[in-house]
């Protein structure tokens, strides 16, 4: 596992999404997160996860 972590912008960039869909996502357990004094922050393997399983699903569709 890595032990690199994005920030909730770092993710929006990455997306091309709002706040609120990147919370949303955290929320609903699609992407996980770990909260660092008041900030969460996104392991770069869970975002990598994410992408892949979007990828896998939009091929199939």
């Amino acid at each position: 596992m890595s032990d690199e972590f994005l920030t909730v912008p770092d993710v929006m960039a990455k997306l091309q999404v709002g706040r609120t869909t990147v919370y949303d996502l955290i929320r609903t357990k699609r992407l996980p997160s770990i909260k660092v004094g008041s900030s969460r922050r996104i392991p770069l393997d869970g975002y990598r996860a994410y992408v892949a399983s979007r990828l896998e699903f939009d091929e199939v569709a």
